[in-house]
Formats: structure tokens, C-alpha cells, sequence
């Protein structure tokens, strides 16, 4: 890392006070998309989708548990895997504390999974985490909404993914949905965000970027890949490979594996 000019306190604050106010303009055109993505039409969730969940077969708008709205966390987690993607994990660690503030805003979380509940519990237990997890597992719920792709996706080497034709090496992707359930029942999607687009929920990598180093992602992958673990596995060598699962090394495997 090249050391910046160092100057004094006086130069420092013109500085930042330059810095500022392209911030204040960012914040202020934030503003406005936040107010737009509310404002884009909705769609009738006309599929009645059913889960497997630790209290039995639920459908979606069970999920909403008497809230109006209800956000959808795509955690990649298929069918016979044993853990999930170090990405998505990296997200929930950080959304788990922010359950009890969502819920008494109208706000309901789950995560869904297509692996089955038995394959996915284990690991929601390693992890600690306390969020509603339910498993999609013979539905077509990840299908519909472009998270998971069919061996006919997979041999083609493409398909749709946020909002485009994408390359999809691996079977399956991650992703938020948002949806709203009005007086009468009906359901209806509002908003995804796939990709780096839920990239705002990730507060480490906000306290990062106020960091002289920032996000220091300096390969072989330029992404959360080159650092970040299972926050049980920090410590335990081992590499997070471009599809995002971990791989332990000979050496480092973990107890369980």
C-alpha cells in the first residue's frame, strides 16, 4: 500500500471538507434510487409455494407471520451439499442481529434454501443463528426466481440472472427478494437484488471502506472469496474457491467434515 500525502490538520480538514461534499451528493442521489425502487410495479405472486420448516409444511405467506411484508434471503445451499456458500454466510451473520429491529417495523425475514431442512439444520446450528431457514426442496420457488438452474441451464452454460443472460458455472446463486402481503391475502414481489446489489447490507464491508486499506481484496479471487470464512473457520487455513465453498486443507479440516 503507497502511503498518501501527509499534510497538516488544516490541509486535512479542506480536504475532506472537498471529499464531503461529493458524499452528501451520493447520499442525496441514493436517496432518490431508494425512492424509485419503491415506486417500480409489482407482480402477483400467483403460485401457491409450500416449505419444509422446523414447524412443519408452511406456504409463503405463512412465512409473513402476521407482518405485511416479508424479505427472502436466496442462501445458496443445495441439495447435498454440507455447508452453506461462505458468502451468504458472511450476509447472515450480519442480518441476525438486525431480526428483532425488522420485526417490529412490519417486517418479517426467512431464508430459503433448496437443499432439504435435514441438510440445512446441522449447519444453522454450527453457525448459531437464530432466523427462520425453510427449505424449498422439490418446489419450484428458487426456479422462479432465478436462484437455482436446471441441468438443461447447467449443460447450456446460461441463464437468465439478475435481470440478464448470465454465464452460471455452478447450480446455484444468491439473491433478496422483498414482498408484500395486503389486507386480502394476496401476494405480491416487489424487489430483488441479486449479485452486488445487496451489497448494503454487508456492515463490515461498509466499516472497511472508511479504512485506509479498505476492502483489500487482492486476489486470486478480487472478492469476499480472498478473505472471508465461515466465522467458525477464521484461523483454520483452508481456501474459499470462485464458486464460493470453502475447501479445507489437509491439514485444517473441520471437525465434522
Amino acid at each position: 500500500m503507497e502511503t498518501p500525502k501527509i499534510v497538516s490538520p488544516e490541509e486535512w480538514r479542506a480536504a475532506h471538507a472537498a471529499h464531503l461534499a461529493q458524499e452528501k451528493a451520493l447520499t442525496r442521489q441514493r436517496d432518490q434510487l431508494r425512492a424509485e425502487r419503491r415506486n417500480l410495479p409489482w407482480v402477483k405472486i400467483e403460485k401457491n409455494y409450500v416449505f419444509d420448516t422446523t414447524d412443519g409444511r408452511k406456504t409463503l405467506a405463512d412465512l409473513f407471520e402476521g407482518r405485511s411484508q416479508l424479505i427472502i434471503k436466496h442462501f445458496m445451499f443445495g441439495p447435498g451439499w454440507s455447508e452453506g456458500c461462505v458468502g451468504c454466510s458472511f450476509e447472515m451473520d450480519h442480518i441476525e442481529g438486525a431480526l428483532q429491529h425488522l420485526e417490529q417495523h412490519d417486517v418479517k425475514f426467512a431464508a430459503v434454501s433448496r437443499a432439504p431442512l435435514a441438510e440445512i439444520l446441522p449447519f444453522k446450528r454450527r453457525m448459531g443463528w437464530q432466523f427462520n431457514w425453510v427449505s424449498s426442496h422439490g418446489s419450484d420457488f428458487n426456479y422462479d426466481f432465478h436462484v437455482s438452474f436446471t441441468a438443461e441451464e447447467m449443460k447450456a452454460g446460461k441463464a437468465y440472472y439478475n435481470f440478464q443472460e448470465t454465464e452460471v458455472p455452478i447450480e446455484e446463486f444468491s439473491g433478496l427478494s422483498a414482498f408484500y402481503m395486503n389486507e386480502a391475502g394476496e401476494i405480491f414481489h416487489t424487489f430483488s437484488a441479486y449479485g452486488r446489489g445487496a451489497e448494503e447490507v454487508l456492515g463490515t464491508y461498509m466499516l472497511l471502506d472508511i479504512t485506509a486499506k479498505g476492502r483489500n481484496e487482492t486476489g486470486p479471487n478480487f472478492n469476499l472469496t480472498d478473505w472471508v470464512r465461515h466465522h467458525d473457520r477464521y484461523g483454520s487455513g483452508g481456501h474459499v474457491d470462485s464458486r464460493g465453498r470453502y475447501q479445507a486443507d489437509s491439514a485444517s479440516c473441520h471437525k465434522g467434515d
